[in-house]
Formats: structure tokens, C-alpha cells, sequence
């Protein structure tokens, strides 16, 4: 099903996303971001000092290295320490138990420990550490640090998305034609999404300006946020690896939502994230005559 939601419909949603975040504490949420910004910071320098690299396989084609268990472990280590009442959800803790933690209205800490693992053992400086808060369900502080660039992406709801300190803003690009897409291919290499991928890109390519895969995606999302890209999509992602990008690039000033035009689920996060609402409603329009395509290929099968 394809919805696409109405201007009135988003303002008013985010309208009620500022009272709830209002309501919380301001003096809460301020200690939650400086506590979380000291501990991220701090694990970019034993990413910095990664040498020798061990890699694993979770699965085909989804590494790990000590460094994402190291790291994962001392982020959620000291914010448990200071927050022992806060909830949590971990890329690394969830893969060992095979089961994702319930999302409640309880505080819930979202770490992707090394956003792009598969940059990272390569060297590709396209990588970082993810950390997302999420209160009342609501996605309230985003983090994305990259300590190879020296890159700090920040956001709190209601307060705007900042590198390094210095607000930042979505290129407000509205023609398809004149974008800059970034569409995370890689996943195309799971049977499951391969048809659906391909079949948006042979109706996409010929659309945008250009188009880019760079292997991260909450990098991607930071991207778009500071005007890098014009529009970020993936399908077949985790809640570590959107819980901070997103609404880092809501508070640029972007617009996220599923590849059907629904409202972005944190906790079954397909997205499309674009510079503006103008640009992501053109991007639906031809994916949705895609995806029609893919589906009927499948039925025929």
C-alpha cells in the first residue's frame, strides 16, 4: 500500500513530537547529551586506535571486530552506570542474544558501536559510532561521531542538527533531476531485497543527477543533513542504524518516511530521506511504479 501523508498531517505530528519533548526535563535531557557526547568522543579514540584489526562474519557480508564489541561494551557500560534505570539496544548485545530489545516508553539508548564496519577494516574513513535516545518512544537526542574526519553530528528534538558546535541545514534541493542520490546498494546482495533494489535503480538512475553508495547509513543520513547529498534510501536496516541519523536530518530541516510514503517506524526502519518533502514526494512517485514492477516479476515466479 502506498500512502503518501499530508503536509497538515506531518506539522501537526511534529507540532505533538515538540510537546512531549518539552514535557520531558530540559535539564534531564541536557545531562543525558553531555554525559553521551563525553562517553562517544571517548570511544572514537579506541577507534582511532585500531592497528590490527580482527574480523568475523556474522553473516554473509556483515562483519564485526573486537572493536564494535569493545566499543558497544564501554558505551553501555557507563551510561548503565550513570542511568541505571534507562533501557537499552545495542547492534552487537543484539546479535549475541538473536533477539532486538522492546522498544517502551522507558529511556531507551540505541548504539550502533561502528556505523560502516565494513569501511572501517578497510580503512574507508566512511564510518563512526551511532548513539540515538529515545523517550516516551519519541526520538529525543541523535549523536553521530566521526573520529576519522573529526566529524560531530548533533541533534536534540526541537533544537536543530549541529557539526562540530555549528548548525547545519538540508541543500533544500526540490528537482530530482538536480540530486545527488545516495542509495545503499550493498544490501542488494541479500536475495530478499535484490529485485526490489535493482528494480528502483533502473527507474531512478535515469532521474537523478548522480547517484552514490558509500556504505554507512547513519553517515548517510548526516549527509543529507549538512547538504552533502540531497536524498539517503535504505531498505533492510536496524533500529542502531537509524535512531541518531534521522532525526539529525529532521532537525536540519529534511523529511523522512518510508519508501511507501508512511511514517518512518524506528523499529522497522526502511527510509527514504530527502532534503525536503517536495523532493521525497518525487522519489515515491517513481519507486511506487517500481515497486510495482519488482512485485509482479516476483508473482511470476
Amino acid at each position: 500500500m502506498f500512502v503518501l501523508q499530508s503536509v497538515s498531517d506531518r506539522e501537526r505530528q511534529k507540532r505533538n513530537h515538540l510537546i512531549r519533548a518539552s514535557s520531558m526535563g530540559n535539564e534531564d535531557i541536557k545531562l543525558y547529551f553531555e554525559t553521551a557526547i563525553r562517553l562517544v568522543k571517548d570511544a572514537g579514540k579506541i577507534l582511532l586506535s585500531a592497528k590490527k584489526i580482527h574480523v568475523e562474519e556474522k553473516e554473509p557480508g556483515d562483519l564485526v571486530t573486537e572493536f564494535d564489541r569493545k566499543i558497544e561494551e564501554v558505551l553501555i557500560n557507563e551510561l548503565k552506570k550513570k542511568f541505571p534505570s534507562h533501557k537499552f539496544i545495542g547492534e552487537e548485545e543484539s546479535f549475541t542474544k538473536n533477539k532486538i530489545n522492546d522498544l517502551t516508553d522507558d529511556p531507551t539508548w540505541i548504539v550502533d558501536p561502528i556505523d560502516g564496519t565494513s569501511n572501517f577494516v578497510r580503512k574507508i574513513p566512511i564510518t563512526c559510532i551511532s548513539v540515538g535516545l529515545v523517550i516516551k518512544r519519541e526520538r529525543i537526542i541523535g549523536i553521530v561521531y566521526n573520529p576519522f574526519h573529526g566529524e560531530l553530528y548533533t541533534a536534540i528534538r526541537g533544537e536543530g542538527a549541529y557539526l562540530n558546535g555549528q548548525r547545519i541545514h538540508t541543500s533544500k534541493k526540490e528537482d530530482i533531476s538536480r540530486a545527488c542520490f545516495n542509495y545503499e546498494l550493498s544490501l542488494a546482495k541479500a536475495e530478499i531485497y535484490r529485485a526490489m533494489y535493482l528494480t528502483r535503480l533502473k527507474y531512478l538512475i535515469g532521474e537523478v543527477e548522480g547517484i552514490r553508495s558509500m556504505g554507512s547509513a547513519a553517515m548517510g543520513l548526516c549527509y543529507v543533513a549538512r547538504g552533502y547529498t540531497d536524498a539517503y534510501q535504505c531498505d533492510g536496516l536496524y533500529p542502531w542504524d537509524a535512531a541518531a541519523g534521522v532525526l539529525i536530518v529532521e532537525e536540519a530541516g529534511g523529511y523522512v518516511c518510508e519508501p511507501t510514503g508512511m511514517e518512518f517506524d524506528l523499529m522497522k526502519p526502511d527510509m527514504l530521506a530527502c532534503a525536503t518533502e517536495k523532493l521525497a514526494r518525487q522519489f515515491l512517485k517513481i519507486e511506487k511504479k517500481a515497486d510495482e514492477e519488482w512485485r509482479l516479476l516476483l508473482n511470476d515466479l
